[in-house]
Protein backbone atom coordinates (compact mmCIF):
# COMPACT_ATOMS: atom_id res chain seq x y z
CA UNK A 1 0.00 0.00 0.00
CA UNK A 2 1.34 3.64 -1.06
CA UNK A 3 2.31 5.72 2.06
CA UNK A 4 -0.81 8.06 3.43
CA UNK A 5 0.48 11.82 2.38
CA UNK A 6 0.90 14.60 4.33
CA UNK A 7 0.47 17.73 2.00
CA UNK A 8 1.85 21.50 3.32
CA UNK A 9 1.51 24.20 2.09
CA UNK A 10 3.44 27.59 2.34
CA UNK A 11 3.81 29.94 -0.31
CA UNK A 12 7.49 31.27 1.42
CA UNK A 13 9.83 28.92 -0.26
CA UNK A 14 11.97 28.65 2.88
CA UNK A 15 9.41 27.79 5.31
CA UNK A 16 7.83 25.41 2.63
CA UNK A 17 11.34 23.86 2.81
CA UNK A 18 12.12 23.65 6.70
CA UNK A 19 8.52 22.65 7.29
CA UNK A 20 8.74 20.02 4.92
CA UNK A 21 12.34 18.83 5.89
CA UNK A 22 11.04 18.71 9.70
CA UNK A 23 8.05 16.66 8.51
CA UNK A 24 10.62 14.30 6.37
CA UNK A 25 12.53 13.73 9.63
CA UNK A 26 9.77 13.04 12.31
CA UNK A 27 7.47 11.45 9.78
CA UNK A 28 8.86 10.47 6.66
CA UNK A 29 8.84 6.50 7.46
CA UNK A 30 5.30 6.27 7.35
CA UNK A 31 3.98 9.31 5.77
CA UNK A 32 5.08 10.51 2.12
CA UNK A 33 5.70 14.50 2.65
CA UNK A 34 4.14 15.98 -0.63
CA UNK A 35 4.32 20.01 -0.57
CA UNK A 36 2.84 22.92 -2.53
CA UNK A 37 3.51 26.40 -2.81
CA UNK A 38 0.07 27.89 -3.28
CA UNK A 39 -3.28 26.78 -2.73
CA UNK A 40 -4.28 26.44 -6.20
CA UNK A 41 -1.61 24.06 -6.83
CA UNK A 42 -2.11 22.35 -3.51
CA UNK A 43 -4.94 21.79 -4.73
CA UNK A 44 -4.22 20.61 -8.06
CA UNK A 45 -2.07 17.99 -6.15
CA UNK A 46 -5.21 17.01 -4.18
CA UNK A 47 -7.06 16.39 -7.22
CA UNK A 48 -4.63 13.94 -8.46
CA UNK A 49 -3.90 12.30 -5.34
CA UNK A 50 -7.87 11.24 -5.18
CA UNK A 51 -7.47 10.16 -9.12
CA UNK A 52 -4.64 7.82 -8.00
CA UNK A 53 -6.66 6.58 -5.07
CA UNK A 54 -3.99 7.66 -2.30
CA UNK A 55 -5.02 9.04 0.83
CA UNK A 56 -4.25 12.63 2.57
CA UNK A 57 -3.55 12.10 6.16
CA UNK A 58 -3.28 15.48 6.98
CA UNK A 59 -2.87 19.06 5.65
CA UNK A 60 -0.91 21.65 7.07
CA UNK A 61 -1.15 24.78 5.19
CA UNK A 62 -0.18 28.53 5.42
CA UNK A 63 -2.62 30.74 6.33
CA UNK A 64 -2.08 33.92 4.62
CA UNK A 65 -1.09 33.14 1.42
CA UNK A 66 -2.17 35.49 -1.97
CA UNK A 67 -4.81 34.70 -3.86
CA UNK A 68 -6.18 31.49 -1.80
CA UNK A 69 -5.57 31.61 1.92
CA UNK A 70 -5.45 28.44 3.67
CA UNK A 71 -8.85 28.51 5.12
CA UNK A 72 -10.24 28.92 1.54
CA UNK A 73 -7.78 26.29 0.53
CA UNK A 74 -9.06 24.00 3.14
CA UNK A 75 -13.00 24.57 2.28
CA UNK A 76 -12.06 23.38 -0.84
CA UNK A 77 -10.18 20.53 0.34
CA UNK A 78 -12.40 19.60 2.59
CA UNK A 79 -14.84 18.15 -0.27
CA UNK A 80 -12.00 15.91 -1.83
CA UNK A 81 -10.53 14.30 1.80
CA UNK A 82 -13.50 15.12 4.28
CA UNK A 83 -11.66 12.24 6.52
CA UNK A 84 -8.02 14.04 6.40
CA UNK A 85 -7.01 16.26 9.37
CA UNK A 86 -6.48 20.32 8.74
CA UNK A 87 -3.83 22.16 10.75
CA UNK A 88 -3.30 25.78 9.73
CA UNK A 89 0.14 27.65 10.21
CA UNK A 90 -0.55 31.06 11.58
CA UNK A 91 1.38 34.34 12.32
CA UNK A 92 0.29 35.47 16.04
CA UNK A 93 -2.03 38.29 14.02
CA UNK A 94 -3.75 35.51 12.62
CA UNK A 95 -4.81 33.97 15.92
CA UNK A 96 -8.37 35.14 15.57
CA UNK A 97 -9.07 33.93 11.64
CA UNK A 98 -7.55 30.34 12.91
CA UNK A 99 -10.08 30.20 15.30
CA UNK A 100 -13.39 31.47 13.69
CA UNK A 101 -11.50 28.56 10.94
CA UNK A 102 -11.95 26.01 13.73
CA UNK A 103 -15.56 27.01 14.38
CA UNK A 104 -16.44 27.42 10.89
CA UNK A 105 -14.25 25.28 8.90
CA UNK A 106 -13.96 22.55 11.26
CA UNK A 107 -10.37 23.14 11.08
CA UNK A 108 -8.70 20.52 14.05
CA UNK A 109 -5.59 22.90 14.84
CA UNK A 110 -3.66 25.91 14.64
CA UNK A 111 0.24 26.15 15.38
CA UNK A 112 2.20 29.47 15.46
CA UNK A 113 4.95 30.18 13.67
CA UNK A 114 8.11 30.05 13.91
CA UNK A 115 7.50 26.31 15.85
CA UNK A 116 10.82 25.63 16.79
CA UNK A 117 12.13 23.55 18.65
CA UNK A 118 9.82 21.36 16.27
CA UNK A 119 10.17 18.25 19.10
CA UNK A 120 8.17 20.66 21.68
CA UNK A 121 5.71 22.88 19.34
CA UNK A 122 5.44 20.55 16.25
CA UNK A 123 5.54 17.05 16.87
CA UNK A 124 3.21 16.33 19.98
CA UNK A 125 0.31 18.44 18.12
CA UNK A 126 0.89 16.56 15.39
CA UNK A 127 1.30 13.15 16.39
CA UNK A 128 -2.29 13.53 18.39
CA UNK A 129 -3.98 14.45 15.27
CA UNK A 130 -2.40 11.41 13.11
CA UNK A 131 -3.28 9.07 15.43
CA UNK A 132 -6.22 10.04 15.83
CA UNK A 133 -6.77 10.05 11.93
CA UNK A 134 -5.28 6.22 11.33
CA UNK A 135 -7.02 5.45 14.08
CA UNK A 136 -10.36 5.30 11.46
CA UNK A 137 -8.30 5.35 8.73
CA UNK A 138 -9.24 2.52 6.15
CA UNK A 139 -7.27 1.99 3.58
CA UNK A 140 -8.67 2.68 0.14
CA UNK A 141 -9.53 -0.13 -2.70
CA UNK A 142 -5.51 -0.41 -4.59
CA UNK A 143 -6.73 -2.42 -8.07
CA UNK A 144 -8.08 -1.05 -11.12
CA UNK A 145 -11.06 1.60 -10.41
CA UNK A 146 -13.99 1.43 -12.99
CA UNK A 147 -16.15 4.77 -13.36
CA UNK A 148 -19.06 3.86 -15.78
CA UNK A 149 -22.98 3.75 -16.30
CA UNK A 150 -24.65 0.90 -15.28
CA UNK A 151 -26.60 0.42 -18.73
CA UNK A 152 -23.57 1.37 -20.71
CA UNK A 153 -22.51 -1.85 -22.92
CA UNK A 154 -19.16 -0.60 -23.13
CA UNK A 155 -19.30 -0.66 -19.16
CA UNK A 156 -20.24 -4.14 -18.73
CA UNK A 157 -17.88 -5.12 -21.20
CA UNK A 158 -14.93 -4.10 -19.15
CA UNK A 159 -16.48 -5.16 -15.93
CA UNK A 160 -17.02 -8.39 -17.90
CA UNK A 161 -13.66 -9.11 -19.15
CA UNK A 162 -11.95 -7.96 -15.73
CA UNK A 163 -14.40 -10.03 -13.49
CA UNK A 164 -13.65 -13.25 -16.26
CA UNK A 165 -9.79 -12.75 -16.23
CA UNK A 166 -10.17 -12.71 -11.90
CA UNK A 167 -8.75 -9.06 -12.06
CA UNK A 168 -10.01 -7.21 -9.05
CA UNK A 169 -11.40 -3.64 -9.43
CA UNK A 170 -13.86 -1.38 -8.00
CA UNK A 171 -17.08 -0.58 -9.89
CA UNK A 172 -18.16 3.33 -9.39
CA UNK A 173 -21.72 4.11 -11.32
CA UNK A 174 -21.75 7.76 -12.14
CA UNK A 175 -25.43 7.83 -11.53
CA UNK A 176 -25.11 6.64 -7.70
CA UNK A 177 -22.16 7.52 -6.23
CA UNK A 178 -20.81 11.55 -5.43
CA UNK A 179 -17.29 10.29 -5.61
CA UNK A 180 -17.90 8.94 -9.44
CA UNK A 181 -18.74 12.41 -10.35
CA UNK A 182 -15.85 13.76 -8.79
CA UNK A 183 -13.55 11.59 -9.96
CA UNK A 184 -14.61 12.64 -13.31
CA UNK A 185 -14.42 16.16 -12.97
CA UNK A 186 -11.00 15.86 -11.58
CA UNK A 187 -9.80 13.39 -14.54
CA UNK A 188 -11.91 16.35 -17.06
CA UNK A 189 -13.98 13.07 -18.34
CA UNK A 190 -17.41 14.88 -17.44
CA UNK A 191 -18.54 13.80 -21.16
CA UNK A 192 -20.80 10.75 -20.10
CA UNK A 193 -20.62 9.58 -23.48
CA UNK A 194 -16.62 8.99 -23.07
CA UNK A 195 -17.62 6.15 -19.95
CA UNK A 196 -16.16 3.67 -19.02
CA UNK A 197 -12.86 5.32 -17.65
CA UNK A 198 -10.80 2.98 -16.45
CA UNK A 199 -8.85 4.01 -13.75
CA UNK A 200 -5.24 2.04 -12.99
CA UNK A 201 -2.88 2.37 -9.60
CA UNK A 202 -0.56 4.32 -11.04
CA UNK A 203 -2.53 6.92 -12.01
CA UNK A 204 -3.37 6.68 -15.32
CA UNK A 205 -6.68 5.69 -17.10
CA UNK A 206 -8.31 4.23 -20.09
CA UNK A 207 -11.35 5.61 -21.59
CA UNK A 208 -13.74 3.38 -23.65
CA UNK A 209 -10.77 0.96 -23.73
CA UNK A 210 -10.89 -2.35 -25.64
CA UNK A 211 -10.53 -5.62 -23.92
CA UNK A 212 -6.89 -5.95 -25.77
CA UNK A 213 -5.94 -2.49 -24.59
CA UNK A 214 -6.74 -3.35 -20.60
CA UNK A 215 -4.86 -7.07 -21.60
CA UNK A 216 -1.72 -5.54 -22.88
CA UNK A 217 -2.10 -2.82 -19.49
CA UNK A 218 -2.09 -4.65 -16.58
CA UNK A 219 0.45 -7.60 -18.56
CA UNK A 220 -2.03 -10.28 -20.32
CA UNK A 221 0.11 -12.14 -22.44
CA UNK A 222 -1.92 -11.49 -25.28
CA UNK A 223 1.76 -12.60 -28.36
CA UNK A 224 3.34 -16.00 -28.17
CA UNK A 225 7.03 -15.99 -27.59
CA UNK A 226 7.81 -18.75 -30.08
CA UNK A 227 6.69 -18.84 -33.71
CA UNK A 228 6.23 -22.86 -33.31
CA UNK A 229 4.84 -25.43 -30.88
CA UNK A 230 4.10 -28.96 -30.35
CA UNK A 231 0.24 -28.13 -29.65
CA UNK A 232 -1.70 -25.51 -30.51
CA UNK A 233 -5.01 -25.29 -28.04
CA UNK A 234 -7.49 -23.40 -29.11
CA UNK A 235 -10.31 -22.01 -26.29
CA UNK A 236 -9.16 -22.01 -22.84
CA UNK A 237 -12.40 -23.65 -21.82
CA UNK A 238 -12.48 -27.02 -19.41
CA UNK A 239 -11.45 -29.06 -22.43
CA UNK A 240 -8.65 -26.61 -23.58
CA UNK A 241 -7.48 -26.29 -19.77
CA UNK A 242 -7.36 -29.60 -19.24
CA UNK A 243 -5.36 -30.86 -22.38
CA UNK A 244 -2.95 -28.07 -21.69
CA UNK A 245 -1.81 -29.06 -18.59
CA UNK A 246 -1.55 -33.01 -19.60
CA UNK A 247 0.46 -31.95 -23.09
CA UNK A 248 2.89 -29.33 -20.96
CA UNK A 249 3.03 -32.00 -18.29
CA UNK A 250 4.14 -34.80 -20.39
CA UNK A 251 6.94 -32.67 -21.86
CA UNK A 252 4.51 -30.98 -25.15
CA UNK A 253 5.46 -27.56 -25.98
CA UNK A 254 2.12 -25.98 -25.50
CA UNK A 255 0.30 -22.71 -26.26
CA UNK A 256 -3.43 -21.75 -25.54
CA UNK A 257 -4.95 -19.46 -27.29
CA UNK A 258 -8.24 -17.99 -25.68
CA UNK A 259 -10.30 -14.94 -26.74
CA UNK A 260 -12.43 -14.01 -23.34
CA UNK A 261 -10.58 -15.62 -20.67
CA UNK A 262 -9.62 -18.66 -19.44
CA UNK A 263 -12.74 -20.79 -17.78
CA UNK A 264 -14.98 -20.73 -20.85
CA UNK A 265 -18.61 -20.25 -20.12
CA UNK A 266 -17.93 -22.41 -17.13
CA UNK A 267 -15.59 -20.10 -15.70
CA UNK A 268 -18.63 -17.74 -15.86
CA UNK A 269 -21.22 -20.38 -13.76
CA UNK A 270 -21.78 -18.69 -10.32
CA UNK A 271 -21.68 -22.38 -8.81
CA UNK A 272 -20.87 -26.08 -9.83
CA UNK A 273 -21.61 -28.33 -7.67
CA UNK A 274 -21.50 -32.07 -8.98
CA UNK A 275 -18.25 -31.78 -10.17
CA UNK A 276 -15.88 -34.79 -8.57
CA UNK A 277 -13.90 -34.26 -6.21
CA UNK A 278 -15.50 -31.01 -4.42
CA UNK A 279 -18.15 -31.93 -2.29
CA UNK A 280 -19.23 -28.58 -1.34
CA UNK A 281 -18.93 -26.88 -5.33
CA UNK A 282 -16.81 -24.33 -6.38
CA UNK A 283 -17.17 -21.41 -8.51
CA UNK A 284 -16.38 -21.95 -12.13
CA UNK A 285 -14.01 -18.79 -11.45
CA UNK A 286 -12.18 -21.03 -8.98
CA UNK A 287 -12.29 -23.88 -11.10
CA UNK A 288 -10.46 -21.86 -13.58
CA UNK A 289 -7.86 -20.02 -11.63
CA UNK A 290 -6.53 -23.42 -10.65
CA UNK A 291 -6.58 -24.91 -13.87
CA UNK A 292 -4.49 -21.70 -15.30
CA UNK A 293 -2.29 -21.70 -12.35
CA UNK A 294 -1.70 -25.88 -13.00
CA UNK A 295 -1.16 -24.82 -16.61
CA UNK A 296 1.30 -22.68 -16.37
CA UNK A 297 3.48 -24.07 -13.73
CA UNK A 298 3.61 -27.02 -16.16
CA UNK A 299 5.10 -24.04 -18.83
CA UNK A 300 2.01 -23.43 -20.67
CA UNK A 301 1.96 -19.95 -22.66
CA UNK A 302 -1.71 -18.31 -22.34
CA UNK A 303 -2.80 -15.69 -25.31
CA UNK A 304 -5.41 -13.35 -23.88
CA UNK A 305 -7.47 -11.89 -25.29
CA UNK A 306 -6.82 -13.37 -28.58
CA UNK A 307 -8.52 -15.02 -31.46
CA UNK A 308 -7.84 -17.17 -34.60
CA UNK A 309 -8.95 -16.17 -37.69
CA UNK A 310 -8.10 -18.70 -40.12
CA UNK A 311 -5.85 -22.50 -40.00
CA UNK A 312 -3.90 -23.81 -42.61
CA UNK A 313 -2.07 -26.95 -43.68
CA UNK A 314 1.29 -26.90 -44.40
CA UNK A 315 2.21 -30.64 -43.93
CA UNK A 316 3.33 -31.59 -41.45
CA UNK A 317 2.35 -28.37 -40.11
CA UNK A 318 -1.11 -26.53 -38.77
CA UNK A 319 -0.24 -23.42 -39.16
CA UNK A 320 -2.66 -20.67 -37.31
CA UNK A 321 -3.62 -16.96 -38.01
CA UNK A 322 -4.20 -14.57 -35.42
CA UNK A 323 -6.69 -11.79 -35.99
CA UNK A 324 -3.93 -9.40 -35.95
CA UNK A 325 -2.32 -10.66 -38.82
CA UNK A 326 0.60 -12.63 -36.99
CA UNK A 327 0.53 -16.81 -37.21
CA UNK A 328 1.41 -19.66 -35.19
CA UNK A 329 2.76 -22.82 -36.40
CA UNK A 330 2.17 -26.12 -34.87
CA UNK A 331 2.34 -30.32 -35.50
CA UNK A 332 -0.98 -30.61 -33.46
CA UNK A 333 -4.12 -28.46 -32.72
CA UNK A 334 -6.51 -29.06 -30.60
CA UNK A 335 -10.25 -27.11 -30.86
CA UNK A 336 -11.22 -26.55 -27.73
CA UNK A 337 -13.14 -23.33 -28.46
CA UNK A 338 -16.60 -24.57 -27.07
CA UNK A 339 -20.40 -22.40 -27.46
CA UNK A 340 -21.77 -19.63 -26.53
CA UNK A 341 -25.11 -19.00 -25.50
CA UNK A 342 -27.63 -18.52 -28.49
CA UNK A 343 -28.90 -15.41 -29.38
CA UNK A 344 -32.38 -13.91 -28.15
CA UNK A 345 -33.59 -13.20 -31.47
CA UNK A 346 -36.61 -10.92 -30.74
CA UNK A 347 -37.55 -6.74 -31.63
CA UNK A 348 -35.26 -4.54 -29.50
CA UNK A 349 -32.90 -7.07 -28.34
CA UNK A 350 -29.98 -5.52 -30.65
CA UNK A 351 -30.07 -2.00 -29.22
CA UNK A 352 -30.29 -3.35 -25.52
CA UNK A 353 -27.64 -6.02 -25.09
CA UNK A 354 -25.37 -4.93 -22.50
CA UNK A 355 -28.09 -1.75 -21.02
CA UNK A 356 -30.11 -4.55 -19.02
CA UNK A 357 -29.74 -7.33 -21.39
CA UNK A 358 -27.12 -9.91 -20.77
CA UNK A 359 -26.02 -13.30 -22.11
CA UNK A 360 -24.72 -14.89 -19.00
CA UNK A 361 -23.28 -12.65 -16.82
CA UNK A 362 -24.38 -13.97 -13.36
CA UNK A 363 -21.32 -12.54 -11.50
CA UNK A 364 -20.73 -9.46 -13.20
CA UNK A 365 -24.31 -7.90 -12.60
CA UNK A 366 -26.21 -9.54 -9.81
CA UNK A 367 -25.01 -6.87 -7.19
CA UNK A 368 -26.23 -4.28 -9.35
CA UNK A 369 -29.87 -5.96 -9.27
CA UNK A 370 -30.04 -6.01 -5.37
CA UNK A 371 -33.51 -5.61 -4.31
CA UNK A 372 -34.83 -6.30 -7.85
CA UNK A 373 -37.17 -8.32 -9.63
CA UNK A 374 -34.71 -10.57 -12.20
CA UNK A 375 -35.89 -12.24 -15.29
CA UNK A 376 -33.76 -15.43 -16.77
CA UNK A 377 -34.56 -17.08 -19.73
CA UNK A 378 -33.00 -20.58 -20.05
CA UNK A 379 -33.90 -24.03 -18.09
CA UNK A 380 -30.26 -25.85 -18.29
CA UNK A 381 -28.07 -26.23 -15.39
CA UNK A 382 -26.08 -22.91 -16.29
CA UNK A 383 -29.59 -20.49 -15.79
CA UNK A 384 -30.37 -22.59 -12.73
CA UNK A 385 -26.99 -21.96 -11.02
CA UNK A 386 -27.43 -18.42 -12.21
CA UNK A 387 -30.75 -18.31 -10.70
CA UNK A 388 -29.61 -19.55 -7.30
CA UNK A 389 -26.85 -16.74 -7.51
CA UNK A 390 -29.14 -13.47 -8.05
CA UNK A 391 -31.58 -15.13 -5.01
CA UNK A 392 -28.91 -13.81 -3.05
CA UNK A 393 -29.23 -10.25 -3.99
CA UNK A 394 -32.49 -9.94 -6.42
CA UNK A 395 -35.95 -9.54 -3.91
CA UNK A 396 -37.32 -12.13 -6.60
CA UNK A 397 -35.89 -14.00 -9.49
CA UNK A 398 -38.52 -15.20 -12.25
CA UNK A 399 -37.28 -18.11 -14.21
CA UNK A 400 -38.64 -17.96 -17.87
CA UNK A 401 -38.92 -21.70 -20.08
CA UNK A 402 -40.54 -22.56 -22.84
CA UNK A 403 -40.73 -26.54 -21.84
CA UNK A 404 -43.11 -27.62 -18.60
CA UNK A 405 -40.59 -27.74 -16.61
CA UNK A 406 -36.82 -27.51 -15.76
CA UNK A 407 -36.80 -32.22 -15.29
CA UNK A 408 -35.84 -32.63 -18.74
CA UNK A 409 -32.78 -30.28 -19.12
CA UNK A 410 -31.79 -29.48 -15.50
CA UNK A 411 -29.86 -31.54 -12.93
CA UNK A 412 -31.86 -32.77 -10.37
CA UNK A 413 -29.73 -31.37 -7.50
CA UNK A 414 -30.37 -28.02 -8.70
CA UNK A 415 -34.25 -28.84 -9.26
CA UNK A 416 -34.08 -29.21 -5.53
CA UNK A 417 -32.69 -26.30 -4.86
CA UNK A 418 -34.52 -23.96 -6.90
CA UNK A 419 -37.88 -25.38 -5.51
CA UNK A 420 -36.33 -24.62 -1.64
CA UNK A 421 -35.42 -21.64 -2.43
CA UNK A 422 -38.65 -19.00 -2.01
CA UNK A 423 -37.89 -16.06 -4.06
CA UNK A 424 -37.28 -18.07 -7.32
CA UNK A 425 -40.53 -18.28 -9.41
CA UNK A 426 -40.69 -20.48 -12.12
CA UNK A 427 -42.94 -20.21 -15.23
CA UNK A 428 -43.37 -22.95 -17.48
CA UNK A 429 -44.51 -22.48 -21.27
CA UNK A 430 -43.38 -18.92 -21.16
CA UNK A 431 -41.17 -16.86 -24.16
CA UNK A 432 -40.16 -13.50 -24.37
CA UNK A 433 -41.37 -12.20 -27.62
CA UNK A 434 -40.30 -8.53 -27.32
CA UNK A 435 -38.18 -6.31 -25.41
CA UNK A 436 -38.58 -2.56 -24.55
CA UNK A 437 -36.41 0.25 -23.80
CA UNK A 438 -34.87 3.84 -24.77
CA UNK A 439 -31.67 4.00 -22.99
CA UNK A 440 -32.21 0.60 -21.32
CA UNK A 441 -34.19 -2.20 -20.87
CA UNK A 442 -37.69 -1.07 -19.61
CA UNK A 443 -40.05 -3.81 -19.97
CA UNK A 444 -40.81 -7.33 -21.38
CA UNK A 445 -43.48 -8.74 -23.60
CA UNK A 446 -44.14 -12.33 -22.60
CA UNK A 447 -46.10 -14.94 -24.27
CA UNK A 448 -47.43 -18.03 -22.92
CA UNK A 449 -47.03 -20.75 -25.48
CA UNK A 450 -50.34 -22.77 -24.29
CA UNK A 451 -52.60 -20.02 -24.20
CA UNK A 452 -51.02 -17.19 -26.26
CA UNK A 453 -51.90 -14.61 -23.86
CA UNK A 454 -49.47 -11.95 -24.05
CA UNK A 455 -47.93 -10.01 -20.80
CA UNK A 456 -46.29 -7.04 -20.89
CA UNK A 457 -44.14 -6.54 -17.71
CA UNK A 458 -41.90 -3.81 -15.99
CA UNK A 459 -38.46 -5.05 -16.49
CA UNK A 460 -35.04 -3.52 -15.79
CA UNK A 461 -32.35 -6.99 -15.77
CA UNK A 462 -33.02 -9.77 -18.70
CA UNK A 463 -30.25 -12.84 -18.63
CA UNK A 464 -30.39 -15.11 -21.33
CA UNK A 465 -28.79 -18.79 -21.03
CA UNK A 466 -30.53 -20.76 -24.14
CA UNK A 467 -29.08 -23.28 -26.43
CA UNK A 468 -25.46 -23.40 -27.23
CA UNK A 469 -23.80 -21.61 -31.00
CA UNK A 470 -20.46 -23.17 -31.42
CA UNK A 471 -17.16 -20.95 -32.59
CA UNK A 472 -15.55 -22.50 -35.63
CA UNK A 473 -16.50 -20.25 -38.32
CA UNK A 474 -13.03 -19.57 -39.20
CA UNK A 475 -12.30 -23.60 -39.64
CA UNK A 476 -15.04 -23.53 -42.67
CA UNK A 477 -13.95 -24.67 -45.90
CA UNK A 478 -10.90 -27.06 -44.03
CA UNK A 479 -12.22 -28.73 -41.15
CA UNK A 480 -15.94 -30.71 -41.24
CA UNK A 481 -18.84 -29.72 -39.45
CA UNK A 482 -22.43 -30.46 -39.07
CA UNK A 483 -25.65 -27.96 -39.87
CA UNK A 484 -25.17 -26.44 -36.74
CA UNK A 485 -21.19 -25.88 -36.70
CA UNK A 486 -20.43 -28.37 -34.37
CA UNK A 487 -17.08 -30.07 -35.39
CA UNK A 488 -17.16 -34.09 -36.64
CA UNK A 489 -14.70 -36.40 -35.05
CA UNK A 490 -13.54 -40.01 -35.22
CA UNK A 491 -17.08 -42.45 -36.06
CA UNK A 492 -19.00 -39.35 -36.67
CA UNK A 493 -17.10 -38.98 -39.54
CA UNK A 494 -17.92 -41.89 -41.16
CA UNK A 495 -21.50 -42.88 -40.58
CA UNK A 496 -20.96 -45.15 -43.45
CA UNK A 497 -17.83 -47.00 -42.55
CA UNK A 498 -15.76 -44.99 -45.32
CA UNK A 499 -12.95 -42.95 -43.87
CA UNK A 500 -13.56 -38.96 -44.72
CA UNK A 501 -13.22 -37.24 -48.16
CA UNK A 502 -9.23 -36.66 -48.85
CA UNK A 503 -7.99 -38.68 -45.93
CA UNK A 504 -4.78 -39.65 -47.19
CA UNK A 505 -3.22 -41.90 -43.74
CA UNK A 506 -3.66 -45.62 -43.57
CA UNK A 507 -5.26 -45.53 -40.33
CA UNK A 508 -9.01 -43.97 -39.80
CA UNK A 509 -9.21 -40.86 -37.82
CA UNK A 510 -8.93 -41.33 -33.80
CA UNK A 511 -11.80 -40.66 -31.80
CA UNK A 512 -11.46 -37.11 -31.52
CA UNK A 513 -9.62 -36.23 -34.70
CA UNK A 514 -11.11 -34.41 -37.35
CA UNK A 515 -10.62 -35.09 -41.36
CA UNK A 516 -7.84 -33.27 -41.51
CA UNK A 517 -4.83 -35.24 -39.56
CA UNK A 518 -3.29 -33.48 -36.63
CA UNK A 519 -6.36 -31.18 -35.87
CA UNK A 520 -8.20 -32.72 -32.81
CA UNK A 521 -10.97 -31.04 -31.13
CA UNK A 522 -12.87 -31.44 -27.47
CA UNK A 523 -15.36 -30.60 -25.46
CA UNK A 524 -18.50 -28.38 -25.99
CA UNK A 525 -17.57 -27.23 -29.67
CA UNK A 526 -17.71 -31.41 -30.80
CA UNK A 527 -20.62 -33.00 -32.27
CA UNK A 528 -22.16 -35.48 -29.74
CA UNK A 529 -20.58 -34.06 -27.13
CA UNK A 530 -21.91 -34.31 -23.24
CA UNK A 531 -22.23 -30.34 -22.16
CA UNK A 532 -20.74 -31.18 -18.70
CA UNK A 533 -17.81 -30.07 -17.27
CA UNK A 534 -16.14 -32.97 -16.33
CA UNK A 535 -16.67 -34.39 -19.77
CA UNK A 536 -15.07 -31.20 -21.40
CA UNK A 537 -11.57 -31.83 -19.11
CA UNK A 538 -12.02 -36.09 -19.87
CA UNK A 539 -11.96 -35.14 -23.61
CA UNK A 540 -9.21 -32.56 -23.17
CA UNK A 541 -7.16 -34.92 -21.44
CA UNK A 542 -8.02 -37.77 -23.68
CA UNK A 543 -7.23 -35.87 -26.71
CA UNK A 544 -3.33 -35.55 -25.51
CA UNK A 545 -3.05 -38.61 -25.79
CA UNK A 546 -4.35 -39.17 -29.31
CA UNK A 547 -2.32 -36.08 -30.32
CA UNK A 548 0.94 -38.56 -28.83
CA UNK A 549 0.25 -40.96 -31.02
CA UNK A 550 -0.43 -39.03 -33.93
CA UNK A 551 2.88 -37.26 -33.03
CA UNK A 552 5.07 -40.43 -33.23
CA UNK A 553 4.23 -40.76 -36.25
CA UNK A 554 4.81 -37.58 -37.62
Amino acid sequence: MAKPVILTVDDDPDVLQTIARDLRQQYGDRYRIVRADSGASALEATQQLKLRNEAIALFLVDQRMPNMSGVEFLEQALGVFPGAKRALLTAYADTDAAIRAINNTRIDYYLLKPWDPPQEKLYPVLDDLLDDWFATFRPPFEGIRVVGNRWSPQSHQVKDFLARNQVPYQWLDVELEPEAQQILTFAESEDRQSLPLVMFPDGSRLIQPSNLAIAERIGLKTQAERPFYDLVIVGGGPAGLAAAVYGASEGLSTVMIEREAPGGQAGSSSRIENYLGFPVGLSGSDLARRAVTQARRFGVEILTPQEVAQVRVEDPYRVIQLTNGSEISCHALLVATGVSYRKLNVPGMENLSGAGIYYGAAQTEAIACKGEEVYLVGGANSAGQAAMYFSKYAERVIMLVRGESLIQSMSQYLIDQIDSTPNIEVRPYTSVVEVKGEANLEAIVLVNSQTQEKQTIAANSLFIFIGASPRTDWLANLVERDANGFVLTGPDLMPDGKRPKGWVLDRPPFLLETNIPGIFAAGDVRYGSVKRVASGVGEGAIAVQFIHRYLSKV
